[in-house]
């Protein structure tokens, strides 16, 4: 866990108060497509601002914030390059591009967010009803890009997933809300003997082909689509259920997880990961932050604590219950049904 900042003075309010700014210079340069430009080779200035399209006036500021910001790389006075991070993250034709939720915030996040202290005062969510946050995946050109951001931000769990557990003991698993299936061809991929399932929306579903037929993986996951609450849950002897729990209200949280530890087989384990709340409330930052979006955005969800999270697979059943942090801001629970 990241230990709280420490504000010492009106410097640093002001600083925070003006975060929004390193954000809004990143998106920026998302849409100008500035670090695909410069992922085939560093350009001067004036070659760089024609290409992308920036005027004269701000660009030398434009660009070196994004070097200040560690976003790109200076050579002199003249010649501009990505970093290494931004050449591995934000550059579109690569497959670890996160580009995508950059687009997500300012489309969605900047707006709602704006509207934090409506929230706050009446508790309710500021997106329609209809639809959902997401506007469903009407746009399939956006839904693309935010999946694409997903498997990016899931991909360091998907990792530590795979040293999770002693997987020989185990012959399936299904990833709850798996989206277009990219944690689970990875954990496939790691143990090929594993048979994988994607359970997610039907609408989903086209995305999860798409993707399949790209990683080369159609005939190694399966895709499922139902309801969690309504339909039957695949039986499997694992089930992994990341970034889910955060989006419902205590009563759903607590029904979908024992409706898991029953699909699952006698000796299964339940693995659930979110970007949980510290168990003292003073550290994670970014994780109380995502709570008041999901306040924002969602009827009744929340980011919760570790040791909430072990109350609920406890009540459902489960035993051997452990937490351990993974990758970025996420913890993962894992709990055992018993035999």
């Amino acid at each position: 866990m990241t230990p709280h900042t420490e504000v010492r003075g009106p410097g640093d309010i002001l600083q925070l108060t003006m975060a929004f700014y390193g954000s809004r210079a990143l998106i920026s340069a998302v849409e100008l497509d500035l670090f695909t430009l410069l992922a085939g080779k560093p350009l001067p200035f004036e070659e760089l601002c024609d290409r992308a399209g920036i005027h004269p006036r701000g660009a030398r500021d434009f660009l070196d914030a994004l070097v200040a910001l560690g976003l790109l790389d200076r050579e002199g006075e003249e010649i501009y390059r990505n970093s290494p991070v931004a050449d591995r993250y934000l550059d579109r034709r690569k497959p670890g591009y996160v580009g995508g939720y950059t687009r997500l915030a300012d489309t969605k996040l900047f707006p709602v967010w704006a509207r934090l202290t409506d929230a706050l005062r009446t508790g309710e969510k500021q997106v329609p009803s209809q639809g959902g946050f997401f506007g469903g995946y009407a746009d399939p050109e956006a839904a693309r890009g935010f999946l694409g951001a997903m498997d990016a931000v899931n991909g360091g769990v998907g990792h530590s997933l795979a040293s999770a557990l002693d997987w020989t003991e185990y012959s399936s698993f299904v990833d709850l809300g798996g989206a277009r299936g990219n944690l689970a061809a990875n954990l496939h991929g790691a143990h090929p003997h594993l048979q994988a399932t994607c359970f997610d929306l039907p609408e989903m579903e086209p995305f999860f082909q798409e993707h399949m037929k790209s990683l080369e993986t159609t005939d190694h996951v399966r895709f499922v689509g139902g309801d969690f609450f309504t339909d039957a849950l695949p039986r499997a002897d694992v089930f992994i259920v990341g970034h889910i729990l955060h989006y419902f209200g205590l009563r759903q949280r607590e029904a979908l997880v024992a409706r898991i530890h029953q699909a699952l087989a006698p000796g299964g384990v339940v693995l659930v990961y979110d970007r949980m709340i510290d168990d003292d409330r003073r550290n994670a930052a970014l994780s109380l932050l995502g709570s008041l979006n999901m306040l924002l955005t969602s009827d009744e969800g929340r980011e919760y604590t570790p040791a909430e999270c072990v109350r609920w697979l406890s009540g459902a059943g489960f035993t051997d219950i452990r937490t351990t942090a993974v990758s970025g801001p996420d913890t993962l629970a894992i709990g055992r049904k018993p035999r």
